[in-house]
């Protein structure tokens, strides 16, 4: 039953304040940026369970509001890191960004509350464009072209979904958004679920994510990455828990994001591979099923929200100060930025899984859910990932950019705005206090388990101290083989290429030989024509036209000076001319009469 419109929507704020933006005058109006968050917060934070805002639409009722445990915790955590990522941004000045980000924060929302396939194609693709604007805010030329293959990978994502549920609808003759049994699945809901796995980065569906994020604007990459893998986090949760391929793709996103991570040299690339790693953490989890580890999946993405937020202002914050984010021309840069050092450090142990953070009371819920489930490999899978997560994130990045064996950055700096110093502390501050009670988020954890998971024991804790001491002394003796190096690593974006390439080839070439066929033809055929045709033109212009034309005018001419000779301005001329003209018309008259 849906019940009257007492909820506040979190998108209506966020859509209202796009709309107004390009009307605003002066600075003052960014402070109406932190608005839109506060009510999103206010409103899911009062909210009562139930199904809200339906709308009729050919005989279905679309549902705008389904609020539930599992909506109201990623509800909330949007809200949460919108306001920070609005605080980071106060600075700047370029309504472009307020207003592609307002719209895709909203399309996030809207796919959270949505409770049926069509309201949640509209929100997703909402996202896809405001995303989009997010990569181009960047202004710059690598920025471009990233922003189209992004949309491109988005496009065809929807066109999965859009395509999955209209046969959906047709077969069973409903838009709403339910779980699906993976025994009964058909193979429209493999279409939606192939749609879902794009947005989730799902390897090898992934290269978007890596080639888009580091060249976003450096406030545009704070959003980018807490609402699109995790709405599709949302959705896998909601439709596909249970999934058996979704445990095996998760436990491979995890490891081979760390792989590359700890290979590459822009920081952003780094925690941009990172995020397919930590989001593998959580489709391992969905695609496990047990209550256990679905709520380890669903809190590692809260608290991974929060941590790589803090991860992307952190590394944000390097880019505007030094103008790059490339590890090997950084360094020395621990007593310029201390504070910037301090805040990235808090999370880069929070998304290691230290104690005291939150990535600790996230991350190992989900690795103990899998080995209570007896899936003993994916575990282990997950435990190698936080090996590399630690080295590459927690050691490697903050070592090469805050020491990099220089005792101090000798380039240009420039001053970081304090808005961003502030975005960044809310940020380290949440994940420390949930590190330290996690109740504050376990609370709000959807699924019902038969016993609750405790953290904080001593097996845990040890666990994760040995598993971090063990990253630590990887990382000293395989130093010199992760030293960053200048270079662009390809994965899976190599074949995407490749086939471009291919596919080129393939209509270019009987395009071209069609276009030199054409060209001979023309050459031996057609412009011979065409030169027959001019010249018998010009031939009919010379004698034709020209004749008529000249003759007229010679005519002319010629009446025109016998008309001047005439003239002699004497008079007794014009009488005898007038006593000729009239012997003349008598003689006429005469002769005819």
């Amino acid at each position: 039953m849906i019940e009257a419109s007492s909820f506040l929507h979190p998108s209506i704020g966020f859509l209202a304040f796009a709309l107004a933006v390009p009307f605003f005058r002066g600075g003052a109006w960014r402070w109406l940026a932190l608005v839109p968050p506060l009510l999103a917060l206010y409103g899911i934070m009062t909210v009562d369970p139930g199904t809200y805002g339906g709308l009729p639409y050919i005989g279905e009722t679309l549902v705008l509001g389904r609020v539930d445990k599992l909506s109201i915790v990623f509800g909330q955590v949007f809200a949460i890191i919108a306001l920070i990522g609005m605080v980071y941004s106060m600075h700047l000045k370029d309504k472009g960004h307020y207003i592609a980000g307002s719209l895709y924060v909203a399309g996030g929302f809207g796919c959270v509350f949505a409770g049926d396939y069509v309201t949640l194609f509209l929100f997703w693709e909402l996202m896809s464009v405001g995303s989009t604007f997010l990569v181009w805010q960047a202004g710059t030329k690598e920025c471009v072209g990233a922003g189209f293959r992004y949309f491109m990978y988005h496009t065809v994502g929807g066109l999965f979904l859009l395509a999955g549920m209209l046969l959906r609808y047709k077969a069973l003759g409903t838009f709403a958004f339910t779980h699906i049994d993976p025994s009964a699945a058909q193979y429209y809901d493999w279409l939606i679920l192939a749609g879902f796995c794009v947005n989730a980065a799902v390897v090898p569906l992934h290269a978007w994510l890596p080639d888009a994020y580091p060249r976003a604007s450096i406030a545009g990459a704070v959003f980018m990455c807490a609402f699109t893998t995790k709405t599709a986090v949302y959705v896998l949760c909601r439709g596909f828990a249970g999934w058996e391929v979704l445990a095996i793709a998760g436990t491979i996103m995890a490891v081979f994001g760390v792989l590359y991570a700890c290979i590459e040299n822009n920081a952003r690339r780094i925690l941009s591979y990172h995020i397919v790693s930590q989001v593998g953490y959580m489709v391992a989890g969905i695609g496990i099923g047990t209550a256990m580890t679905l709520n380890g999946a669903v809190a590692h993405a809260y608290a991974h929200i929060l941590y790589k937020g803090l991860l992307f202002m952190g590394a944000g914050c390097l880019l505007y100060a030094t103008g790059t984010a490339k590890l090997d021309k950084l360094g020395g840069l621990a007593y310029k930025l201390p504070w910037v050092m301090v805040l990235y450090m808090i999370a880069a142990l929070s998304i290691s899984g230290m104690p005291l953070f939150n990535g600790f009371i996230s991350k190992t819920m989900t690795i103990t859910g899998a080995a209570e489930a007896h899936r003993t490999w994916l575990a282990f899978g997950m435990e190698v990932a936080a090996v590399g997560t630690f080295i590459s994130v927690g050691i490697k990045l903050p070592y090469f950019a805050f020491w990099g064996r220089k005792r101090e950055y000798t380039g240009e700096i420039r001053p970081i705005p304090l808005n961003m110093y502030v975005a960044m502390a809310m940020g380290g501050f949440l994940c420390t206090l949930q590190g330290i009670y996690p109740d504050i988020l376990y609370r709000y954890l959807p699924y019902a388990v038969e016993h609750a998971y405790h953290p904080w024991t001593t097996w845990h804790v040890l666990q994760a101290l040995l598993l971090l001491g063990f990253s630590g002394l990887a990382f000293y003796f395989t130093r010199q083989v992760i030293t960053p190096h200048s270079k662009l690593n390809l994965d899976f974006d190599y074949f995407y290429r490749l086939i471009g390439k291919l596919v080129m080839a393939v209509i270019c070439w009987p395009l071209s030989k069609i276009d030199d066929v054409w060209t001979e033809v023309y050459r031996t055929v057609g412009l011979r024509g065409l030169i027959g045709m001019g010249n018998k033109t010009a031939w009919f212009d010379r004698k034709g036209i020209d004749t008529v034309v000249d003759g007229s005018a010679y005519t002319v001419r010629n009446i025109g000076r016998a008309g001047a000779k005439v003239q002699t301005s004497r008079l007794q001329d014009y009488l005898a001319l007038a006593v000729f003209l009239g012997l003349c018309l008598f003689g006429l008259v005469w002769y005819f009469g």
